[in-house]
C-alpha cells in the first residue's frame, strides 16, 4: 500500500523506446550507471548528508505506467525495464530520480504534495540531469535552438506536476514561476549545472 503523503515522482522518459529490456538486462544497465560521474557525485552527497543508498535503492521493475522510472520516499528509485532500451536512457532516468532523492534527503521537510516543493525539485531534476540538453530536445522533435533549455524544463515540470493531486494546472504554473530563479540556480550538489 502506498503512503498517500509521498507520491511517486516519475520520469517521463518512456515513449522514446518501443522496445524494453528484461529486468535482468536493466539491472546490468543500472550497475553500469553507477559508474557515471554525476551518479557517483549524487550518491556520495546523499551518503554525506546521512541518507543511506543501499544496494537495493535503485532497482529494475516492470511498470504499468508510461514512465522510465520513479522516486518514492522510503522506497527508493525504480527503473521501468519495459520502457528502457539503451544505456543512455537508464543513465538519464537515474540522474533525474537521484536529484529528487537528493532533494528529499537534504530538505528533510520536503512535501511532495506542496506545489512549490514539487515544482522546485522538478526544475532541478530536469535542469541538472541533462534532460533538456539540445540533443535530447531534437530527438523529441522540438527544434527551437535559442532558449530551448528553459522552455523544455518548464514544459517537463508542468507535465510532471499533472500527477500531483493537490496541484491544478494554474497552481502548478504559479508555483513554478514563483520559485523558478531560486530553484533553477540551485545546482547543489554540483558546483554548476552539468
Amino acid at each position: 500500500m502506498e503512503d498517500e503523503t509521498s507520491p511517486t515522482i516519475g520520469s517521463d522518459w518512456a515513449g522514446s523506446s518501443k522496445r524494453g529490456k528484461s529486468i535482468e538486462e536493466c539491472e546490468v544497465m543500472i550497475r553500469r550507471s553507477l559508474r557515471n560521474p554525476q551518479v557517483k557525485v549524487l550518491i556520495e552527497q546523499m551518503e554525506k548528508s546521512g541518507c543511506r543508498v543501499g544496494d537495493n535503492f535503485i532497482r529494475a521493475v516492470v511498470c504499468t505506467t508510461p514512465h522510465g522510472g520513479a522516486f518514492q520516499k522510503g522506497r527508493g528509485i525504480t527503473i521501468c525495464s519495459n520502457h528502457i532500451a539503451i544505456q543512455d536512457e537508464v543513465n538519464q532516468v537515474i540522474k533525474h530520480e537521484l536529484i529528487h532523492a537528493y532533494d528529499e534527503c537534504r530538505a528533510k521537510n520536503l512535501e511532495w504534495l506542496n506545489c512549490a516543493h514539487h515544482a522546485c525539485s522538478e526544475i532541478r531534476a530536469n535542469h541538472l540531469s541533462g534532460d533538456c540538453h539540445l540533443k535530447r530536445e531534437l530527438l523529441r522533435g522540438f527544434l527551437r535552438i535559442k532558449g530551448h533549455e528553459q522552455e523544455c524544463i518548464r514544459r517537463r515540470v508542468m507535465k510532471s506536476m499533472r500527477a500531483n493531486p493537490e496541484c491544478t494546472e494554474a497552481a502548478s504554473k504559479d508555483a513554478m514561476e514563483a520559485i523558478w530563479d531560486i530553484c533553477y540556480n540551485d545546482t547543489k550538489p554540483f558546483d554548476r549545472a552539468p
